[in-house]
């Protein structure tokens, strides 16, 4: 199937476009009135996820608003855990828990393997019938967590303010947490393959807690697995290469050991200049960002001046895909984000010439 809007892709790759592409981290969400319609129906957020008919619904949603020159499944980054029997669940308001904790080696020997095609069937049925549904739209990517976000979760029981149990855990017990990423890496390579050859044209691995970690911990135990996941994709399909972007949360310091993994490209949170980054590794991979999520509060004059603040820091010339430092945040004005996306495509074209 051709694709109508390919700018996306070619921005990965580094080749020319009209104008930068731009989408946006979360943007299938609670902002949206028809999302929480979605949701309310559903019943809970857990069967939002595993209802493929309800996934593709939400996935397109904002794309009925905004011109997005990219769809991301809707999901959620703790499907693997869930399937190896963590017992995954939401609380209001409180976010994700887990009814069954990693807390010893003993715990690590003692997780089932799992067959992706099967025990997380309703994910990749989900991204067949978003593929099916764009008709060629836009580019479809899908995602999974990074293994040491995984296993953060895991360990800690949901999130935390300052992972102690979980970096107590991998400093007390390295071999463990070895083995434990090793089994996440090797279920990720899996998850994000069946969602490639379901249809996903590209996938990111968020890294949320990467950076977290010390220089030392997050080479030996993020970079190192990410690394292994990258090598282990499938590269191409349908006759179209399929990037990986990396997104590591506050790993900025990293960036030119995270472009040296393989990746096509390297997403920035917002405390990352962009010009810098470029000038660091955009020659290598391509840069995705790098908007402060909170810029969307602000006034649409005040969006649009900052829109047009970090174009002219990236520059003229390829390989930047517009998006926001981290996800979309729930009270923000779907106007605003209409503000944002019309930014991106309006004064981006002068970069493009």
């Amino acid at each position: 199937m051709t694709l109508k809007n390919d700018r996306f892709l070619k921005a990965l790759a580094r080749e020319p476009v009209d104008v930068t592409p731009v989408w946006m981290m979360r943007q299938a969400g609670r902002y949206l009135p028809e999302y929480r319609a979605t949701r309310q129906l559903a019943g809970d957020f857990l069967s939002l996820c595993q209802s493929p008919e309800l996934a593709c619904e939400v996935t397109l949603q904002p794309l009925r608003r905004y011109a997005f020159d990219a769809a991301i499944l809707f999901s959620d980054i703790l499907t693997i855990p869930d399937a190896l029997g963590q017992g995954l669940y939401f609380s209001e308001g409180e976010g994700p828990k887990f009814r069954k904790l990693i807390r010893s080696a003993a715990d690590v020997r003692q997780l089932p393997d799992i067959n992706v095609a099967s025990e997380l069937e309703y994910v990749t049925d989900a991204v067949r019938l978003i593929r099916r549904e764009l008709n060629g739209a836009v580019p479809l990517i899908g995602f999974s967590g990074s293994p040491w976000t995984l296993a953060t979760y895991m360990i800690e029981g949901g999130g935390s303010k300052d992972f102690r149990i979980a970096k107590q855990f991998m400093y007390d017990n390295p071999e463990a947490m070895h083995q434990l990423l090793d089994k996440l890496a090797a279920a990720v390579i899996d998850y994000l393959n069946a969602q490639i050859l379901a249809g996903a044209q590209a996938v990111q691995i968020f890294d949320t807690w990467g950076g977290i970690l010390t220089t030392r911990s997050y080479q030996d135990f993020s970079l190192a697995y990410m690394q292994k996941i990258v090598a282990g994709l499938i590269k191409v399909n349908e006759g179209r290469a399929v990037p990986c972007i990396l997104f590591t949360k506050n790993g900025g310091q990293w960036l030119e050991a995270i472009a040296a993994t393989g990746c096509d490209a390297v997403g920035l949170d917002w405390t990352t200049e962009i010009s810098l980054a470029r000038a660091r590794i955009g020659s290598k991979v391509a840069l995705q960002g790098n908007m402060d999520p909170t810029m969307l509060y602000a006034s649409p004059a005040a969006i649009r001046t900052e829109v047009a603040t970090i174009l002219q820091s990236f520059g003229a010339g390829n390989g930047h895909v517009f998006n926001l430092g981290h996800g979309i945040t729930p009270e923000v004005d779907p106007a605003h984000v209409a503000a944002f996306v019309e930014a991106v495509h309006e004064l981006s074209s002068t970069y493009h010439s």
